[in-house]
């Protein structure tokens, strides 16, 4: 790649077509809301979990029960507590929503699993436990009568590029979808985990197929949707003067998350999403004179913190090693902040300053860091309610512009922190009305959570 930036082509996204969201029962956008998380402290067993929601309905006069829908999975590789182990297995097994079992209502007619390596894999024996038949192909996973697709394409063993990317096959298994559908002259709803690609020019082809072929597309991050504490809605048009977010982990697998979680806040912003001019990655000491010059951003950092109950005592300073900064500046001229803290916390937080507000607006977004991994579960019901109901909830614009986000901060990284020009995320969006994520009491761990 050319270094200090690599200009990209341009291009300029529609808003999505979204279909009115209905607004969820405990969600009003236009306030602003603080509400205490309630911990559940009754375990549920796996082997009663579908029972007792089954139970629940039938025990509910005039209740009808819930449409289901035929779909495929395409998979990279399936193994214990990997992301298709999470969200097929909540499609196979249930899984808690607004505090109670859900019956999931995606019925998987046939799998294909790239890598199946025999000290690893799982996704064998969960077809043949659920009669679920796996295909050689995806062209012959796509089997007649489904309704839609869900596509996983994380782990597995796969090479690096020079930036130390893992090369993934999301773009090629998504194209041969992409080519069953026009044979079929079928397109169904899909579901694509986590960003498109590594490349900017297959993420925005990939995007663009949903909108050639007219299918609902809802793909991205878990994060955007688990549960806040506080229940922080932000408005539409809401006068967001500064903000800064934060996560931890990698630059790319999970910088990726805390992007887009940083992403679903700023979206809600006044003008809505115009896109992005340019990016910068800095690490290490760089973060800390960064932050130094710019007192407010470690102002907001420490406000952000307030909810974490996973963070580390010390001092920040001591307790990361080797700190990352994204900066981002937006078209619209406001500047975006997120930062990366290994060692600090193993959640993500957000604060931001509004016109007309004396002090900040803070959350943080719970994770459940063991089985059964439900902070997986707000993306596992709008994945089934996108395809059930055979529309788009919220704008895979969003996902888009994080991966291109993405993209750009690993050129700035391995351009050693140099500030990469963006032209090509010339992305405009609205976000939808209700933010959508997670409400009521987090559902118990299971007994072995690893």
């Amino acid at each position: 790649m050319l270094c200090p930036g690599v200009l990209k082509f341009s291009l300029t996204l529609s808003d999505s077509r979204l279909s009115e969201t209905p607004p969820h029962p405990a969600a009003t956008a236009s306030t602003l809301r603080e509400a205490p998380v309630e911990v559940r402290s009754l375990f549920m067993e796996r082997r009663t979990f579908l029972a007792a929601g089954s139970g629940a309905l039938a025990a509910t006069p005039g209740l009808a029960a819930q449409p289901h829908a035929k779909i495929s999975a395409i998979i990279t590789t399936y193994f214990r507590n990997s992301h298709a182990d999470v969200f097929v297995g909540n499609m196979l097994r249930g899984f808690y929503w607004d505090g109670k079992p859900h019956e999931s209502q995606l019925d998987i007619s046939a799998m294909y699993i790239a890598q199946t390596p025999a000290k690893t894999d799982i996704g064998k024996a969960e077809a043949a436990k659920h009669n679920i038949p796996l295909k050689p192909t995806v062209d012959e996973a796509l089997v007649p009568g489904i309704q839609g697709v869900v596509l996983i394409g994380e782990h597995g063993d796969y090479p690096l590029n020079e930036k130390g990317q893992k090369l993934y096959p999301r773009y090629e298994l998504m194209e041969q979808i992409v080519n069953h559908y026009r044979k079929t002259k079928r397109a169904f709803p899909l579901f694509h985990d986590k960003h498109f690609s590594t490349e900017w020019k297959k993420a925005k082809q990939m995007f663009d197929w949903s909108r050639e072929l007219k299918f609902p597309l809802i793909a991205g991050t878990s994060i955007t949707l688990t549960w806040r504490r506080p229940a922080l809605e932000l408005p539409l048009e809401a006068p967001i003067k500064r903000a800064v977010g934060y996560w931890y982990g990698d630059k790319e697998a999970y910088g990726y998350h805390g992007l887009e979680t940083y992403q679903c806040m700023v979206e809600r912003r006044a003008g809505g999403e115009t896109g992005v001019n340019w990016v910068q990655c800095l690490e290490g000491a760089e973060v800390w004179r960064w932050s130094e010059a710019n007192p407010w951003a470690r102002n907001l950092l420490e406000e952000a913190m307030r909810h974490d109950d996973s963070l580390k005592r010390g001092r920040l300073e001591d307790n990361v090693n080797n700190p990352i900064l994204f900066l981002i500046g937006y078209r619209s001229g406001f500047l975006g902040v997120v930062y990366l803290l290994n060692g600090q916390t193993q959640q993500a937080g957000f604060a931001a300053e509004l016109e007309g507000r004396s002090d900040p607006l803070t959350c943080c977004f719970l994770t459940q860091w063991g089985r059964p991994w439900s902070h997986g579960n707000g993306l596992s019901y709008w994945v089934e309610q996108t395809i059930v109901k055979n529309r788009e909830f919220y704008p895979p614009e969003r996902t888009l512009l994080a991966t291109g986000l993405t993209e750009a901060v690993m050129d700035s990284s391995f351009c050693k922190g140099a500030k990469v020009e963006t032209p090509h995320l010339d992305v405009r969006y609205r976000a939808q009305k209700e933010s959508l994520f997670m409400r009521g009491p987090l559902p118990p761990y299971d007994r072995i959570r690893v």
